[in-house]
């Protein structure tokens, strides 16, 4: 068996069964006019010339392989080539149409695409349908494969870690709790028409009616009746029974979805200050959140290696969503996916977060010494909570003064043991005054002491000293990065719908974004690094 014939055994051991074979595992022949016509062309010292050299995109064959089947299907377009357009989509911020047609008349492209001349691009409806079959997992192996390639070339370091988030903007037109409402009514009998057809039929009636009925009425009045309309709906949508092929079923999966969308936003509806609402049907998992201004959308969140600038791990949350926690997934993805261990990290003040810096710091866990600049405290010549010493096993504190309280209570929500002192005992001592503003009334001086006091006190702690500050230095970097990849790479406004969806821009965002870094840095291939076309 011959080198061709071992590789097309091993993809085929690999690959998974699809409806697209994966015909052909080269890229096409050059002849040697297209390779004159390319030499005189495109300039040595080109871009794309160097991004070739720099990034093996022949392992990329092996990585993309499994999401193709070998023998079944039309014969499929070359996953590299697919890879390729992609990259040049966001590394030049294109459209489908637009990498397509610019490949077409390119020769910087098509040379770096590998084409002969008179080869004909693939029709843009590919693009999407590669990207559907890669999803999210494709594509993060995709951007892992990149870091790795980094890290053979040796510039990605494990010393320190930046992490930081900024906004996505969603690509939808948010309407209001009138229109929302009706749009998932409407949506909701369309989809459950399938299996409740009469049902359906006599809703539609009754739709009828009740528009003729409210037309009069203020918009208030009108959202306050279609609510009790979609309420009585999913009343009868929960009861259907499921069909016998309901897990393979795509028409029933989608109205499942859907009545679990209609209980979404009904619940917001009638819980309007619970927070997390769901903004729109066509992206259900945008949200509305803060980043100096208030916006609708995601946020995409990385890590970035502070030595060679390459971001090593990226996820996107919901606009609102936990940064703090993301930032134990994101070291996680990223040891997971290299075998690394990360040392330490520089994360801005939402980091001054107990369970976060606890599960960081973790000995026996993570153990990543972490750097986060502490709230500031308001001045006072009063007494704080770190002036108590607190006995949790006895479950006692003691003031400056020597006194003692057992009287405590939780509070769950901010993981605090709060203790209150006696009003006697208070109103008697001669440090009052150091304590208190003023005299206590029916209480003494209640005390908020954290479960998770000794991570803060660390944090601060170190915060104060001369790594502290080395560090805070570097961390400006992680907001240019995020600068380049937003404002350079397509990354600010999202493309897509759904979470998973833009999920894939921002990592080709990145991707594109770490290979222009490879590239300034003059990464050359080694020996180890195979980069040919």
């Amino acid at each position: 068996m011959n080198q061709t014939d071992e590789r097309v055994a091993f993809i085929t051991s690999l690959a998974t069964e699809g409806t697209l074979m994966l015909d052909d595992l080269n890229p096409p022949r050059l002849s040697a006019f297209d390779q004159q016509v390319y030499s005189a062309v495109v300039p040595e010292n080109h871009y794309l010339r160097t991004v070739l050299q720099v990034v093996p995109w022949n392992q990329f064959h092996e990585l993309l392989a499994p999401y193709y089947s070998p023998d079944r299907g039309r014969p499929a377009e070359s996953p590299v080539l697919m890879l390729k357009l992609e990259y040049l989509r966001y590394h030049h911020n294109l459209s489908d149409r637009e990498v397509i047609d610019r490949g077409s008349t390119d020769l910087a492209f098509r040379y770096f695409l590998h084409l002969p001349l008179r080869w004909k691009l693939p029709d843009l409806s590919s693009l999407c349908i590669f990207r559907g079959r890669l999803g999210a997992k494709g594509f993060r192996q995709v951007f892992h494969q990149v870091v790795h390639t980094a890290r053979e070339h040796g510039v990605v370091k494990d010393r320190l870690r930046i992490k930081d988030a900024t906004h996505v903007i969603a690509n939808i037109a948010v309407p209001t709790a009138l229109a929302l409402v009706a749009q998932t009514r409407d949506k909701l009998l369309a989809t459950s028409e399938p299996f409740a057809p009469l049902l359906v039929e006599g809703e539609r009636v009754n739709l009828e009616m009740l528009r003729e009925v409210t037309k009069s009425q203020k918009p208030a009045e009108r959202l306050v009746t279609r609510v009790a309309q979609l309420r009585e709906m999913l009343l009868w949508a929960d009861s259907l029974a499921p069909p016998e092929d309901s897990e393979t079923n795509r028409a029933w999966q989608t109205f499942l979805a859907q009545r679990d969308l209609a209980h979404k936003i009904l619940d917001d509806q009638e819980h309007p200050n619970a927070g997390d609402r769901t903004l729109s049907i066509t992206d259900p998992d945008a949200r509305c959140g803060k980043h100096g201004q208030w916006f609708d959308g995601y946020l995409t969140d990385i890590l970035m290696d502070a030595d060679s600038e390459i971001i090593t791990a990226v996820g996107v949350l919901p606009a609102g969503g936990d940064e703090a926690a993301n930032a134990v997934e994101l070291i996680r993805e990223e040891e997971m996916a290299h075998g690394n261990d990360v040392e330490a990290l520089s994360i801005d003040g939402v980091g001054f977060n107990g369970p976060l810096l606890h599960e960081l710091e973790d000995p026996n866990g993570l153990n990543v010494d972490t750097y986060v600049p502490p709230p500031k405290e308001p001045a006072s010549e009063l007494f704080t909570p770190q002036d108590f010493e607190e006995d949790p096993e006895r479950g006692v504190v003691t003031c400056p003064a020597g006194q003692t309280s057992k009287e405590r209570y939780r509070d769950e929500a901010k993981q605090t043991t709060k203790y209150r002192f006696n009003v006697t005992v208070c109103g008697a001592c001669p440090l009052l005054s150091r304590c208190m503003k003023q005299r206590p009334g029916r209480h003494g001086r209640t005390v908020c002491k954290s479960d998770y006091q000794a991570e803060h006190q660390r944090a601060r702690e170190k915060a104060t000293t001369p790594q502290y500050i080395e560090v805070r230095r570097e961390h400006p970097k992680v907001e240019r990065k995020l600068g380049e990849v937003m404002n350079r790479h397509g990354g600010r406004r999202a493309r897509y719908r759904g979470r998973w969806k833009v999920l894939i821009q921002e990592l080709m965002a990145c991707t594109a974004t770490n290979v222009k870094r490879l590239v300034r840095m003059g990464c050359a291939p080694t020996a180890e690094i195979s980069c040919e076309v």
